[in-house]
């Protein structure tokens, strides 16, 4: 969840209330080098060589003195054979030693300049062959200067005065506290993570919670999660409370539910707590088994906005109230469940998977609470933000902040723009095989069922061609159209005495038949254009409605008047202000 979320206009509101939570101090803090700053892009080839097995991560987190001091064991596989680890941590974190298969390692060894570590091993290791490497370090980790938009740890307090702590990296990435392979393709196959906070602080985590050990003052919790999303690895310290239950799913299992709140708090927690149920059976209808059903869904309540952190969803909106019936950002993030941490994106450039998607489950259940009211009205609030600047997907390795920055790329309409168009696409292909290629591109199989499928990497081609498979179509221009171009198409409507001729302009000049509805009276009448052009008659004097039932993600000339409208009320204000 980066920069700002699609849809509700009262989001500024939220996000400053959360700002107010957290006071972060960023004063002193060195500088990220430009390596540990940007997440993804090309992966160095060194890491391309091993397979990430296992993490085991020790992480003593002290409120009082903003800092961390940790160890971490990785243990890797050899694809081919190399005489090398490298790995990804920020160089602000200071490293006291490194071990090898469990022998240290003379400092000569290893170097860390830029923030890539990298760790000239004693000898080589062959195909199939295990390696582990132990890293001892410490320090201040990174302060997120407004999270989750800007990456780091917050270090805040609660109404009540004591500490409350959470981390959030997806922008920066794994490395602003733990060595990793800061590349969405760099999942470990499990992680061990044992967070040691002060009594009575708790530390609700990823994955399983395996045990609590007592130690004197402090006590650590040990969670273990499976395939977890790198930048979904979570530090949360707070004096929680824990609402538990069960969700007795359609698929035959039952999944533990755990939402950790802040005291004082307790009617509304119980609101949000009774909404877990209801979105799991929705989701899960429509998409499939919740991935993570062995472990949990879990949700906890943070000092920042919110992120999707594998079965352990931060969630930080102040229970808001909207009209919509349900909390929009809850059932984002939750969302990303199934796009992000099921389904991950092969690299940075197909980021839409996991925002489009998420996104489009907001308008497909605020239907299935408030029907087409409800359904509508989000579409619309998503097609007012709609920017145009740039392709959302460009075709090449880019880093997350390439993508999710206005000046760079394509920004929010990974979020909105994507939404639309799987709303359009809908539409063209039906429910049945709309939904059926949505599931195969999350489980990477037709029939889910729990246990049968693992956490995958997909990319939008693999979306294409599954897409192309089941409608036994080739739809390849409909994609070439609203991914790899920034301009949407254009309608050109005329009337000419008893006929209407409609005319699609694509960028480029690409080919676009895509169908057209035309009501005129009480029937409508579908164009195929297939040339991307077609005819109806009109009776003299008939009204005409173009796309009644709003299935076209299309140029519209009153949404471009309304943004620079909306551009020109606010250089006006800021230009008064500064008078």
């Amino acid at each position: 969840m980066r920069p700002l979320r699609p849809a509700l206009l009262a989001l500024s509101l939220v996000a400053g209330l959360a700002a107010c939570a957290s006071v972060p101090n960023q004063s002193h803090q060195p500088p990220l080098t430009t390596l540990t700053q940007n997440s993804g892009g090309v992966m160095p080839v060194e890491q391309t060589r091993v397979h990430f097995d296992h993490a085991e991560l020790h992480i003593a987190v002290d409120p009082s003195k903003q800092r961390i001091d940790a160890t971490a064991t990785l243990t890797f596989t050899a694809h081919t054979s190399t005489d090398v680890l490298v790995l990804d941590l920020d160089r602000n974190l200071p490293i006291a030693g490194i071990d090898v298969d469990g022998q240290p390692i003379a400092p000569t060894q290893w170097s860390n300049p830029e923030g890539r570590l990298r760790i000239q091993l004693p000898h080589a290791v062959n195909a199939g062959e295990r390696v582990s490497a132990t890293v001892r370090y410490g320090g201040s980790p990174h302060v997120a200067k407004k999270a989750p938009w800007d990456g780091g740890f917050v270090w805040s307090h609660t109404p009540d005065g004591q500490p409350w702590v959470g981390s959030a990296v997806e922008g920066e990435g794994c490395d602003l506290f733990w060595p990793c392979i800061d590349h969405p393709e760099g999942k470990p196959d499990l992680v061990d993570l044992y967070v040691t906070v002060p009594k009575p602080l708790v530390a609700p985590g990823n994955g399983v919670l395996i045990g609590v050990s007592d130690e004197g003052d402090k006590q650590t919790y040990h969670w273990r999660a499976k395939h977890p999303t790198t930048y979904a690895i979570s530090i949360n310290v707070g004096p929680y409370k824990e609402l538990s239950g069960e969700y007795h799913s359609r698929y035959g299992n039952t999944i533990p539910l755990q939402y950790w709140y802040l005291a004082g708090e307790e009617k509304q927690a119980q609101a949000l707590f009774a909404e877990f149920s209801r979105m799991l059976d929705f989701n899960e209808a429509m998409i499939g088994p919740y991935p993570f059903g062995d472990e949990k869904m879990g949700v906890v309540e943070t000092p920042y906005l919110g992120m999707e952190h594998q079965t352990m969803n931060a969630y930080g909106n102040h229970y808001a109230k909207d009209g919509g019936g349900f909390d929009w950002l809850l059932q984002h993030e939750f969302a990303h469940e199934w796009f992000g941490n099921q389904m991950t994106n092969a690299d940075w450039d197909d980021m839409w998977l996991h925002e489009a998607f998420a996104t489009y489950m907001q308008p497909l259940y605020s239907g299935y609470i408030n029907g087409d009211m409800g359904y509508y009205s989000w579409l619309q609030k998503l097609r007012l933000m709609v920017q145009d600047h740039r392709p959302i997907v460009s075709g090449s390795s880019k880093t997350e902040e390439a993508v999710y920055e206005d000046a760079t790329g394509p920004g929010q309409d990974i979020y909105n723009k994507g939404a639309l168009m799987l709303h359009s696409l809908r539409t063209l292909i039906g429910d049945r095989a709309f939904f059926d290629s949505v599931r195969t591109l999350v489980y990477n199989r037709p029939d889910p069922k729990p246990g049968n499928f693992e956490p995958h990497y997909a990319s939008a081609h693999d979306f294409i061609d599954i897409v192309n498979k089941r409608t036994g179509r080739d739809l390849t221009w409909f994609f070439n159209v609203y991914l790899y171009q920034a301009a949407l198409p254009r309608l050109d409507v005329q009337r000419d005495g008893d006929t209407l001729t409609l005319r699609w302009h694509a960028p480029n000049n690409l080919p676009f038949p895509m169908p057209v509805d035309v009501q005129v009276g009480e029937t409508v009448h579908t164009l195929p254009m297939t040339h991307g052009e077609g005819t109806i008659a009109l009776p003299e004097h008939a009204l005409y409605v173009v796309d009644p039932r709003s299935k076209l993600l299309r140029d519209e000339p009153q949404i471009t008047e309304f943004q620079q409208w909306i551009k020109q009320q606010r250089e006006q204000k800021a230009k008064a202000k500064s008078n």
